[in-house]
Order: C-alpha cells, then structure tokens, then sequence
C-alpha cells in the first residue's frame, strides 16, 4: 500500500529518500523559480533602466537583506520548531506557533517600517550609494520597506507551509507570486515606463497575491494545521523558542548586509559604481545556485527536525548524506559556469563594455571555491533544523564576519585593484568549510552515543 507523504506524520515511517524528493524537490523549484525572478528582475532593471539602475539595485541588496534577516527570523525559526513539534506529536503547540507567526511578523514588520522610513536616504548612502545610484536606489527601496509587513507574512506562511505537511503548495505559491511579478515588471517598466519604481511595484503586488493564497489555505478547516480561536495569543515561551533557533538565519542575512557594505564600500572607492554594479551580477547569479541549496536545505528541514523530536537518528544521517552530495553536485556546476562563461552570463545583464569585463573577472574569481559552498549551507541549516542555534549561528559567523570581513580589509589595498575583493570571498568559503565540517563530525557522533542510549532503553 502507497504511504501517504502529505500526512505530517510519515516523517518517521516512509523512506528517506522518497521523503526528500517529496519535500525538497517542491522547495528546490520555488526556489529556483524565486531566483529565475531576481535574475530576469535585474535583466529587466538592466536594459529597460540602464546600468546605474543594477548598481542602484545592488546598493539595495544589504537593505532588502536586512529585511529578509528579520523574516528569516521568524519564518525558518517557526518552521523548524513547528516540524520538532510534531515530531513529539504536540500539535497543539504546532496550531500556537502558526498564531505567534503572525503575530511576530506583523509586529516586526511594523518597527522595521518605521525606522527605514525615517532614515531610508542616510543608510543607502553609508551603504555606498552615491550621486547617480542614490535615487534608483531610493525609489527601489521605499517600494519595499512600505510594503515589508505583507512580505514578512507571505515569506513566514510558505515556511509553515512546508512543515505542516503541505510542500507542493509551499512551491505553488512562489511560482504564482514570480510569474505574476514578471508580467507586472514588463509591463511597469516597458509600457508604463514607471522605472525602477516600477520593478518594486511590481514585487509588493506579486506578494499580495501570494499571501492571500497562503491566508486561504491556512483559514481552511481541512488543512492538518490551520487558524483557529485561541491560536492568536501572544505566547512569550513559544515566541523566545522561535526567535532562539531563528537567530540562525537571522544573522546569517545580517551579517550578509554587512559584508555587501564591505563589498560595495571597497568597490566603488577603487573601482567605482560600475564596480558595484559588476558585483549585483556576480550576486545575482550566485544567488541562484545558493537559493537551490537553500531549496534543498529547507525539504531537509521538516524530516531532520521532525526525526530528531522522534530520536530516529539513523534517519536523519541519511536524509544529511543524500542532501549534502546533491548540493555539492549544484555548486560544482554553478561554479563551472562561472569559470567558463562569465562574459556570457554577464551579457545577460547588460551591453555595458565596462561593466561586462568587470563582471567577468568577478564571476570567475569569486566562484572558485562554490564547490565546498553546498554541503557548508546544508550543516548549517541541520544545527537550525536540530534547534541548536549556537553552532549555526557560528557557522554564519565565521563565513560571513570572522574571515570575510577582515580578507575585505586586507587584501584589496595589498592588491590595489578590485582583485582583492573578488579573492576575499572564495578564501572565506574554503575557511569555513573546513569548520562545518569539524562541527558536524562531532555532532553525528554526540547523536550515534545517544542513539546506542535510546535503544539500551528499549
């Protein structure tokens, strides 16, 4: 008899391998889908706006990192307790996290309105905007941040989709949101020629229409966890667990607003904001691959975190094998693209001359090292998962603050040229590889003497 995997509670039964197919695959397409849109964004940025716009845009990225930190925060730290919840077979607690979601995501998202709208121009420019990239910068952002309370919902209900069993929808709902955001984009920026404006307009609105699918599903009595009386209490316990094992991401997405304000400040002073704009690029097409990961990451989610509640850890060291060798799989290939096809990929983007030779040694340096990116993402995200945020949090450190930010203040004034700053970053990824990889080999052999407990008590 088939095993129904949509059934939360076959996390412990079926097979590992059909269950990561089942929950990664829908998360790998939403966010291959959820990539595709920022890259065909830029492209759209790019020749409907011109190239100060992809620089204007990529002084936005530490500002809309931010952002994602605080949802991130939220999201994955809700979605990864929801699953050990379960997994313990507390589903009260699971309807409780579903409530405090949203209560948090609107609280959050309300406080992070009000401080970008005040202080909006001044942060783009110690994130490195200058004259010509200030206002393409501005008019992206202000978009943004007005509308950050829907995007902080929509982004929290895809993650408790995934985990409360509903993985096809947490991929429908991306793949709605980003065709839609494309149609809205073209016809912003191509008819109406409403700019870079425009492009934003056009995400708030695709993200409406996403949450209020999400809305729907979750106020439906059917669905295994759903809106209820009682559920919308603010729970202080509850709430502090979800905020602790979401510190993760969250510093993880902080921390990347910081080393883009290294990046971009280094940048534009030896390079300038065509150097900036290189790097939009580099990031755009980075982001694909690290948001498969990312999709992998997050089908893994639910079946680790749901195992480790249940101590079935024979279960979750495989599910961890197969995840990490398909990552390091995606990264090798991202990383053969970028070595041997950076003038390709780049003339995606624009026609610049300048910016596509910039672009091109960006691309192939700063992707050297994606092959050991995939399975450092995915240990990571297992420390998350387990709800054990210090060594995620950790691992974030280390990636993206304790060897990055000092290789950025080293090395592009040793090499006085932007090589320095493409190098800083393959020379980090390799540095803390090494260390997810000494954490995660002590972990699996903390869980292997547990597991010989579990069973002695049997």
């Amino acid at each position: 008899m088939k095993e129904d995997l949509s059934n939360p509670l076959s996390l412990g039964t079926a097979k590992v391998s059909k269950l990561l197919m089942h929950y990664a695959l829908p998360a790998i397409i939403a966010m291959i889908t959820s990539s595709l849109y920022n890259i065909v964004d830029s492209i759209f940025i790019g020749h409907g706006v011109g190239a100060m716009a992809i620089s204007g845009l990529a002084i936005s990225f530490p500002l809309m990192n931010i952002s994602a930190a605080l949802g991130s925060m939220i999201g994955v730290g809700a979605a990864s307790l929801m699953s050990i919840k379960m997994g313990q077979k507390d589903f009260a607690s699971a309807e409780k996290i579903l409530g405090n979601t949203v209560i948090l995501n609107i609280f959050i998202g309300i406080l992070q309105l009000i401080f970008f709208l005040i202080w909006l121009k001044p942060i783009l420019i110690l994130f490195g905007a200058g004259e010509e990239t200030l206002p393409y910068a501005y008019d992206y952002m202000k978009v943004l941040v007005i509308g950050n309370v829907i995007t902080h919902l929509y982004f929290g209900l895809i993650a408790l989709l995934r985990s409360s069993g509903y993985p096809r929808m947490a991929m429908n709902v991306p793949i709605i949101t980003i065709i839609f955001n494309c149609i809205m984009d073209a016809l912003f920026i191509f008819v109406f020629k409403m700019g870079i404006f425009g492009a934003a307009l056009a995400t708030i609105l695709a993200q409406v229409l996403g949450l209020s699918i999400s809305v729907y599903h979750f106020s439906k009595k059917s669905s295994f966890v759903h809106f209820k009386k009682g559920i919308f209490k603010f729970e202080p316990r509850l709430s502090k667990e979800i905020i602790v094992i979401g510190t993760a991401p969250f510093l993880l997405n902080l921390c990347s607003s910081v080393v883009v304000i290294f990046i971009n400040n280094s940048l534009k002073k030896i390079g300038g904001d065509i150097s900036i704009g290189a790097y939009g690029i580099v990031n755009r097409f980075g982001m694909l691959f690290v948001m498969i990961i990312n999709g992998i990451s997050q089908g893994m989610q639910p079946i680790i975190g749901y195992n480790y509640g249940a101590k079935k850890y024979d279960r979750l060291k495989s599910v961890m094998k197969m995840g990490t060798t398909i990552a390091t799989i995606v990264v090798c290939i991202g990383a053969f693209l970028s070595i041997v096809f950076p003038y390709s990929i780049a003339r995606m983007f624009t026609t610049d001359p300048t910016l596509l030779e910039v672009s091109k040694q960006g691309l192939r340096i700063t992707n050297m090292a994606f092959p050991v990116v995939g399975f450092s993402i995915v240990i990571s995200n297992f420390f998350q998962s387990i709800g054990k945020p210090t060594q995620a949090i950790f691992l974030s450190l280390t990636r993206q603050m304790i060897f990055l930010v000092p290789l950025l203040v080293i090395l592009p004034p040793l090499f006085d040229s932007t090589l320095g700053v493409w190098l800083s970053i393959p020379i980090s990824d390799v540095a803390s590889s090494i260390l997810a990889i000494i954490l995660v080999t002590r972990q699996m052999r903390k869980l292997d003497a547990e597991g010989l407990r579990v069973t002695s008590d049997e």
